[in-house]
């Protein structure tokens, strides 16, 4: 594959002119050297400096260059780059260096005409290949580093899940896991060592999923089969309560169905989730977008940590709990949507959020005391927005029959920030 260089006006050294590219990031794959274009062979040939993972060093063997594995923690590797500037340098990667791997830390660090990438197919685009899949009808999930629930928003039928595993571990635990959710069924193939001369490719069904030599690099291909009774995460908003851990102190699904909307999420946005209880709401607001985030701001330690829980099991989102409002506010980002299930009527606890809100931002707070009544009206008349009052009827045994039990209704305002 040709290399790729990027010119960019915008983006600069910070020494009048863009440099000429001075880092290499090379794509390795399981075949090493003999997989590398010409264009790859001749920057290593050229590097002054190599890094890269021990597996990759292995791979690529000898080089005219100083070979530096990375440091640990991993998080020091990118100084050690830097310092290099100027210099012949080259890192090597893991195939596609921008199919979750290193490119974009590099590329927010470095300048675009400073860096050349020579990048090979992706193990995802390997993994389609070797399954006949079409990649654009795949779910592509990593859970190299990342918690396992990651997967379990795309456990959804007839899904095809493509998967990078953390280590050998990870086929096994995906299988018990899809099995304890009733998709025994489903087919899971390991693909290993993907593109080597070691390469192997085996398939099982998740309940009787029995391989016990597995190499670390492997990749996860999940064809899901979801029987009758089993436990799919729904797509839409207002989740029955029976999916959260909680003390009773939740908001009830179809309440919640209503919150989300009024929030109006959008993808990349962070919802502050003040009174959090289970966390239901932040939760649901990080389901409707991957990059979506919320900090949940509960004073209690059995709702932290249930929270914590929900947040997990629910898809492994982008939720942090942090201590009770309003003195939780100092020093947490500005968000960009607030939800104040509980507290409205504390001191300070409204205008804390508000100030943080974001302009253009919006506010729901949702009421079912007198109190809580007094306070949203008299912010409606400061502030303006919108007022609605939710009222739900449940069906309940009543002796031999049955009859409508009301639920306490809540009160809902919505405003937006100037």
């Amino acid at each position: 594959m040709s290399p790729v260089t990027l010119e960019n006006p915008n983006l600069s050294s910070g020494a009048g002119e863009a440099q000429a590219p001075w880092l290499s990031l090379i794509g390795l794959g399981e075949d090493g050297p003999s997989g590398l274009c010409e264009q790859a062979k001749a920057a290593l040939a050229e590097a002054e400096i190599v890094f890269g993972g021990e597996r990759h060093i292995a791979l690529v063997g000898s080089v005219p260059g100083e070979l530096r594995p990375w440091p640990q923690p991993f998080r020091n590797a990118l100084p050690q780059i830097l310092a290099e500037r100027g210099r012949k340098v080259c890192v090597l990667a893991t195939s596609d260096p921008f199919h979750y791997g290193i490119g974009n830390s590099l590329s927010r660090a470095i300048p675009a005409a400073e860096m050349r990438i020579i990048p090979q197919s992706s193990s995802f685009s390997m993994a389609c290949t070797r399954m006949r899949w079409p990649q654009e009808e795949c779910a592509l999930v990593s859970l190299h580093g990342r918690t396992l629930y990651r997967i379990v928003p795309h456990l959804q039928p007839q899904a095809r899940i493509l998967a990078l595993s953390w280590d050998e571990t990870t086929p096994r635990a995906v299988a018990e896991l899809m099995t304890a959710r009733g998709m025994g069924a489903s087919r899971i193939t390991v693909l290993e060592s993907l593109g080597g001369p070691q390469e192997r490719i085996r398939e099982t069904r998740a309940d009787a999923f029995a391989f016990d030599d597995i190499v670390p690099l492997n990749m996860i291909a999940v064809a899901v089969d979801a029987g009758r009774d089993a436990r799919v995460l729904p797509l839409a908003p207002g989740l029955d309560e029976e999916w959260f851990a909680h003390d009773g102190q939740i908001t009830k699904s179809e309440v919640r169905a209503i919150t989300i909307s009024a929030l109006a999420p959008r993808a990349g946005e962070l919802l502050w989730d003040v009174g959090a209880g289970s966390g239901s709401v932040g939760i649901e607001w990080c389901q409707r977008h991957p990059r979506n985030a919320a900090i949940a701001f509960e004073s209690k330690a059995e709702r932290i940590e249930r929270i914590t829980r929900n947040s997990l099991e629910l898809g492994g989102l982008s939720v942090k709990v942090t201590g009770a409002a309003p003195e939780g506010f100092a020093g947490q980002p500005s968000p960009d949507a607030v939800f104040i299930g509980g507290g409205l009527t504390v001191e300070g606890l409204f205008e804390g959020a508000w100030a943080a809100l974001k302009p253009g931002g919006r506010l729901v707070a949702n009421v079912v005391t007198l109190e809580g009544e007094a306070k949203l009206a008299a912010l409606h008349a400061l502030h303006g927005g919108s007022l609605r009052r939710i009222a739900i009827d449940r069906l309940v045994p009543v002796g031999g029959k049955h009859g409508w039990r009301p639920a306490m209704p809540v009160t809902q305002w919505r405003v937006e920030k100037p």
